[in-house]
């Protein structure tokens, strides 16, 4: 077996010290000549139309800049998965804090109040804020064109994604078919149905969005964005403002904190609006209360009906999920990703999802971390304990026997390979204590989930021999806290021969780095890696090359080991060049340096048969597993639940850095438990009503029970080192977990989230 100097070490990140030490620049501390402070006007109403918008007294305001409208920027609409809006709001705001107007002034004090300044007449419209009034027949219409409305970024070379439903509030629907499920429903000896509610979330990120925008006279915009995606915000800038995208460059800042909360493209358009009319540079930062009213996650319905045997062998699930995507359809993902998961783990015959993406008048719905698994394993989980139950099986039992294992079909058609599932599930059962006598009030719930690797959005990688031996690293990862830019590092020390610390990973600038998706959904484990080892080989081939006709050496013979190149024969032996010294000859013998690109996209097509869900037979993906266990205290006089332990347990492949695997299993399970406890972005009609981290309650430190991390490591083919990554699933499984462990504890079934004290109380007291 090989031994490996770096990858599977314990390497402390490579940003540590820089942020430790507050030498870092954040997108709010971008400063440029002349910059001008952006502020927005927000509408007040849910629903209503613009009769008119006069900006005069704001615009002859002292220290006043600019004043942007609708009238005064591109048109058409704009939109990263659907093109359902326009940069500033044309005609109609179809959510409190809609974006209506924006200042740039010469300070944020004056730019406040010219936004107070602009008057603004509206016709309030009927509203609808619940996902399922929403939905009836007759339900005021939110996009009456959406008919018009286009495809953008990743789904405009795929038509058979267009699936909304002009003339109601249906942005989506995908529906996802496997066996035929009214004949498995026929075979079952029990079928058990029930609905499960889940909420809004904030991302809770520390660092407010924050932009910088230039438009020089020659008609180039350059941004600074601690966006976690710079290449597609270049893509949907370009679009919105009728841009090449040569006239576009996105630089990434570093971001303090994401959890998929910075993934859209969308906040960026405002100060480039003001940039371009203004001619002079803007910085834009959402205040707090903006962070609440803009961003959350979507509401989630999940109607669940399961037939089993006796003997408790799943035979077919049905299931719909409804997703609130709020005035625009932001959270377009959730509607095609989440069906692939929705059946659980599980070998299931027969299998029906239908999922749709509706809209309401209220907050956007952005990403949030896991992308709409954190729900749907919420739905099947619970719903695999309360069949347990009624069935007399012991849950974990139930699922052992029901796991998906090597080789299995998932229900999208996909061969499965490196399947650590059970694995986890044992695991974490055993350190859990399963089955042990616990004191009164005390109950013990597991979950279990997976993770379709989100592989097919591309990455690209290029490294460069730097003159005095060390690698420049060209990668689009920007570092949200997961650790991206160490694992790459690591990769490169390993393939090349240097130390971690002999590695350069500059910033992200569109202009210079290879085009890639971004950070979000695990994917830069796999797909940048992927990318990432091509370039390194590639690279490796050039160093190899030249030093074979400096030291008259066969290139198979040639070894790269601390920053040297020498035979493989003669490791002891003077013999060699240093990497240095093959980057020296590579300017005097190939006029330039020595340059590695790759480029991944997984080598199988992203987008389903809308009909049916499935992929064309004979693909393969490593799927992410793992489980989940919780043990908690009830007080049945308060309500309150109290979470004592937590064991998490992950199938990453191959834990390219241990330490980081355990920071994010350890981080996302208690992301998991505000999730599944306490968090919820709470709303008056269309209004956030607890717009702050005074009235949005999370967890904190204090807070913290025990936690337990495991890795399970699988050894996938399509990895890097047969890895899968972790980020993702950090939080999926924990809500069920809670769930079934209250159950445990005090003998009622919650199937709405977040699982409060006023929700624990209520079950108690029902007859």
């Amino acid at each position: 077996m090989t031994t490996l100097n770096w990858v599977g070490q314990r390497v402390v990140r490579v940003d540590g010290v820089e942020k430790a030490t507050g030498h870092v620049t954040y997108a709010t501390e971008v400063v440029l000549p002349g910059m001008l402070h952006g502020k927005v006007l927000r509408s007040p109403y849910p629903h209503a139309r613009i009769r008119r918008i006069d900006t005069s007294q704001a615009e002859t305001m002292p220290g006043v800049v600019a004043v942007v409208t609708i009238a005064d920027v591109p048109q058409h609409s704009s939109g990263y998965f659907l093109q359902d809006h326009h940069i500033l709001a044309r005609d109609k705001v179809r959510y409190v804090g809609d974006e209506v107007a924006a200042v740039a002034a010469a300070d944020e004090d004056t730019a406040e109040r010219a936004v107070e300044a602009i008057e603004v007449e509206y016709e309030e419209l009927p509203a609808v804020f619940e996902v399922e009034e929403a939905m009836r027949p007759g339900a005021p219409l939110i996009h009456e064109d959406m008919a018009k409305y286009q495809l953008g970024g990743p789904l405009r070379a795929h038509p058979t994604m267009r699936t909304m439903r002009p003339g109601t509030n249906i942005a989506a629907v995908y529906k996802l078919r496997q066996g035929d499920v009214e004949a498995g429903f026929a075979q079952a000896d029990l079928i058990v149905e029930n609905t499960f509610r889940s909420h809004s979330a904030h991302a809770g990120h520390l660092e407010p969005h924050a932009c910088v925008a230039d438009y020089s006279p020659g008609g180039r915009l350059t941004v600074w964005t601690n966006n976690q995606r710079p290449h597609p915000t270049r893509v949907y800038l370009s679009h919105a403002f009728s841009l090449p995208p040569s006239r576009v460059r996105v630089i990434g800042t570093k971001v303090g904190g994401g959890f998929g909360g910075k993934s859209r493209p969308r906040y960026e358009r405002l100060a480039a609006a003001l940039s371009i009319r203004a001619g002079r540079p803007v910085r834009t930062v959402m205040t707090r209360a903006e962070e609440f009213i803009c961003f959350r996650s979507p509401v989630n319905i999940a109607r669940v009906k399961t037939g089993v045997k006796r003997d408790g062998t799943i035979v077919a699930q049905s299931i719909e999920l409804i997703w609130d995507t709020g005035a625009y359809a932001e959270a377009y993902p959730y509607s095609f990703n989440a069906p692939k998961h929705a059946a659980g783990p599980y070998r299931v015959p027969n299998v029906s999802v239908a999922s749709y993406l509706v809209y309401t008048n209220r907050v956007p719905a952005y990403s949030w971390r896991g992308l709409g698994v954190p729900n749907t394993m919420w739905a099947m989980e619970s719903q695999m304990d309360i069949v347990a139950r009624k069935l007399g099986i012991d849950p974990l039992e139930l699922r052992l026997k029901n796991l998906v294992r090597e080789g299995d079909t998932a229900h999208t058609g996909e061969r499965l390979q490196a399947v650590g599932a059970r694995e986890c599930l044992e695991r974490v059962a055993e350190a859990i204590g399963w089955g042990k006598e616990l004191p009164p009030r005390r109950g013990i719930g597991l979950a279990s989930f997976h993770l379709r690797p989100h592989v097919q959005f591309p990455s690209g990688a290029m490294v460069r021999l730097n003159d005095d031996g060390t690698i420049l690293l060209l990668a689009e990862v920007t570092e949200i806290g997961q650790g991206g830019q160490t694992l790459l590092a690591q990769i490169v020390a390993e393939e090349m021969g240097v130390r971690v610390q002999d590695v350069i990973t500059p910033a992200v600038d569109t202009d210079i780095n290879p085009a890639d998706s971004g950070a979000f959904d695990s994917r830069v484990t796999v797909s940048t890696g992927n990318a990432l080892q091509m370039a390194l080989a590639e690279l490796r081939e050039q160093v190899a090359g030249l030093a074979s006709e400096i030291l008259k050496v066969a290139k198979a013979d040639l070894v790269l080991e601390k920053g040297r190149v020498q035979s493989r024969f003669y490791r002891d032996s003077e013999v060699g060049l240093t990497l240095a010294e093959v980057a020296s000859a590579a300017l005097s013998r190939r006029g330039g340096p020595l340059v590695g690109r790759g480029f991944y996209a997984g080598g199988h097509p992203l987008y389903f048969d809308p009909q049916t869900c499935q992929l064309e037979p004979g693909q393969s993906h490593s799927w992410k597993y793992g489980a989940m266990a919780a043990e908690v205290e009830v007080d049945p006089e308060t309500g309150v639940v109290t979470p004592i332990r937590v064991v998490c347990a992950h199938d990453v492949g191959k834990a390219i850095n241990p330490l980081s695997v355990e920071g994010q299993t350890e981080g996302g399970a208690l992301m998991g438990l505000g999730f599944g406890l306490i968090e919820e972005t709470a709303f008056d009609g269309g209004q956030v009503s607890n717009p702050s981290f005074g009235d949005y309650r999370m967890l904190t430190a204090y807070d913290t029970p025990e936690i337990q991390a495991i890795t399970v490591e699988s050894h996938a083919k399509d990895g890097p080192y047969g890895a899968k990554g972790v980020g993702e699933n950090g939080p999926v499984a924990m809500a069920p977990a809670l769930a079934n462990a209250i159950e445990d504890a005090i003998g009622v079934r919650l199937k709405e989230l977040p699982l409060t004290p006023e929700k624990v109380l209520a079950a108690l007291r029902k007859p």
